[in-house]
């Protein structure tokens, strides 16, 4: 990749930049989180906030573009005391979307919102309010220095040099961050910085990127072993075998970059209330119960084959790419060390599973 029109951004100018940017923006960046000093998590930037980009966050960054709750819209009833007369009912749209940015999310996370994008924007009907969210929102991913032993994007077609999904890339090098625009609107937000990169820099930048690339290529292939998911299916000891442990807590699925299941209900007090979007989770028996009392996958072997089937089998014969970025984030936070991978690499298997 050539790299045009690079800015460079010093350690020391950093803060004042984060600053100068929050006056205009809403900026989230990983940060320590002051009731869990040991968590890493997105918050929007404030005065005296300390980035860290040197860990993970535990929950991805999909909750700029889709909150973990949200408010679509408030409602009031209206009836006349007489019991047989119609009611009306009154709807009041409150949402007011704020530009965002986006910073130091690693590449796996950007790649995550190329998921949503094919959710919400691509298909028959388009989510007007994550539509809002992402046309006013710039990501800028730094490339990924440190992958660790739980990460696996180099096995679903990514690298922790992967520009998929972000506005701008960053990437460390010793005096500071050199970073490059991929789309129009990081084009007008590297306009915000200017301090074009020195030669040098650029080049030690690329040095960073083609080393961060290369970095996953021993990473095993998921891919061949996905295509295993039709043969598996009907296999159920397969599947309550690699499933026994599991507890259908949905952690699994709340700090995934790509998962994107959700309820909405209706808050009410008295005549007048809100309508909420919250996140839900297919790990979760009442995600499929039916009003009728009847549920299509009421054991946990079958909503994990969902979730495996959906992530490597469903989503890429639709759309072309795994439903899984690789982050890993599944593997380091399950209560009792559930691995999504060697469930995906066992179904190309020969040997039977035994219940």
């Amino acid at each position: 990749m050539t790299m045009k029109s690079a800015s460079f951004l010093s350690h020391g100018d950093l803060k004042d930049f984060l600053m100068r940017l929050a006056r205009e923006v809403q900026i989230w960046v990983p940060t320590l989180d002051v009731s869990f000093p040991h968590v890493v998590t997105f918050k929007p930037f404030q005065e005296g906030m300390e980035p860290d980009f040197q860990r993970l966050p535990v929950k991805s960054a999909k909750n700029v573009l889709f909150p973990q709750v949200e408010e679509l819209l408030r409602f009031r009833l209206d009836k006349e005391s007489c019991e047989f007369s119609p009611q009306t009912t009154f709807v009041e749209d409150t949402k007011e979307i704020q530009p965002t940015v986006l910073f130091g999310c690693r590449p796996c996370d950007a790649r995550g919102f190329l998921v949503f994008d094919r959710s919400f924007l691509q298909g028959p009907f388009v989510d007007p309010v994550y539509k809002a969210r992402r046309e006013k929102n710039i990501v800028v991913s730094m490339v990924c220095s440190g992958p660790d032993s739980a990460c696996f994007c180099g096995g679903v077609g990514s690298h922790p040099a992967d520009t998929e999904g972000s506005d701008v890339q960053m990437i460390p090098i010793n005096e500071g961050y050199v970073l490059h625009a991929l789309t129009d609107k990081g084009q007008a937000f590297l306009e915000g910085i200017g301090n074009t990169a020195t030669a040098s820099q650029t080049q030690e930048a690329h040095h960073v990127r083609e080393k961060a690339r290369r970095s996953t290529e021993h990473v095993n292939s998921l891919t061949e072993r996905a295509e295993s998911f039709s043969k598996r299916f009907s296999d159920m000891a397969f599947w309550r075998f690699q499933t026994h442990r599991c507890l259908s807590c949905g952690v699994c699925t709340f700090v995934c970059p790509t998962c994107y299941c959700f309820t909405i209900t209706d808050e009410t007090h008295g005549f007048q209330g809100e309508r909420l979007r919250s996140w839900d989770s297919c790990m979760f028996f009442h995600f499929t119960l039916e009003a009728s009392g009847h549920n299509p996958r009421p054991f946990k072997a079958e909503r994990f084959r969902n979730r495996i089937g959906h992530k490597f089998s469903y989503f890429p014969e639709k759309y072309g790419r795994f439903a899984c970025c690789g982050c890993g984030r599944c593997l380091r936070h399950c209560p009792v060390a559930m691995d999504i991978r060697a469930i995906v690499w066992a179904m190309g298997e020969t040997e039977e599973a035994h219940d």
